[in-house]
């Protein structure tokens, strides 16, 4: 009798269980501190920024095209002794973003070019390859001297942007934080996200495995742990949740098309 197929649904699942175990197996053990301060309700303070108009094309997954809660989310860490300051670090990020990644992470493909001094520019992508379907396609919309900004494309398991920041350093204690905007980018997602926190932990021991490698990047050494604060978004009748207006242009912005 010929072998049947499992239901793709099934081979997902099985894939997200395996990604998720190899994504989490150093974090179960670590000692680090991590002040998650619990979940809290959101407002209109939680929405995503708008995206500039010259980086949005049909590629763009935006949290408006995902399922379920919007969750906006910050990992900030404080270093001390640090070898360098903001803008070097933020830099060497830009340059070397694999350095910061977890180690199982199994890949950084970037169309960047690798002699470009500065790294990762305006309008760059780069996808993140994990085990299992965690593959994570963005394009950079944002890059000033201690701000990096990314945008989700499609094909990514969450819709909407992620923001790395760097501040103080020369003496004083140095910060790194990331800060999201998520929704999941399908209802299977939403599923494993929402309702049976897989993906969810998951993308919480991403992030603070990021941080740590921010830390171990600088030189410096962590001050008191990995402080992290959730924030959910829910629609009041259960419709998607809505997002800011996305910009086009300096003084213009394109409507939103879930409005």
């Amino acid at each position: 009798m010929p072998h049947r197929p499992y239901p793709p649904a099934l081979t997902v699942v099985a894939q997200w269980v395996l990604g998720t175990v190899l994504v989490t197996w150093r974090y179960l053990w670590a000692t680090t501190p991590l002040h998650r301060g619990g979940e809290r309700s959101g407002d209109d303070r939680d929405r995503p920024p708008p995206i500039p108009g010259e980086m949005f094309d049909d590629r763009v997954q935006l949290s408006e095209d995902g399922y379920g809660p919007l969750f906006h989310r910050r990992f900030m860490v404080r270093i001390a002794s640090a070898q360098l300051d903001a803008d070097r670090l933020m830099l060497l990020l830009c340059r070397d973003f694999r350095h910061f990644v977890p180690k199982e992470v199994v890949g950084i493909r970037s169309g960047q070019s690798p002699a470009r001094a500065g790294g990762l520019g305006l309008a760059d992508e780069l996808v993140v390859v994990m085990p299992g379907p965690w593959n994570g396609p963005v394009r950079v919309i944002r890059r000033d001297r201690d701000h990096l900004g990314l945008v989700t494309l499609r094909g990514h398991m969450e819709a909407g942007q992620v923001h790395f920041r760097a501040r103080g350093g020369d003496g004083a204690p140095l910060e790194f934080e990331v800060e999201l905007w998520a929704r999941a980018g399908s209802r299977l997602v939403d599923l494993l996200y929402s309702r049976l926190r897989v993906a969810k932990e998951a993308q919480l021991n991403m992030w603070v495995r990021f941080c740590l490698g921010a830390v171990e990047a600088s030189g410096g050494r962590l001050m008191d742990g990995v402080h992290i604060a959730t924030r959910r978004l829910d629609s009041p009748d259960g419709t998607p949740v809505r997002t800011a207006p996305r910009a086009v242009g300096l003084g213009t912005e394109r409507p939103d098309r879930t409005a």
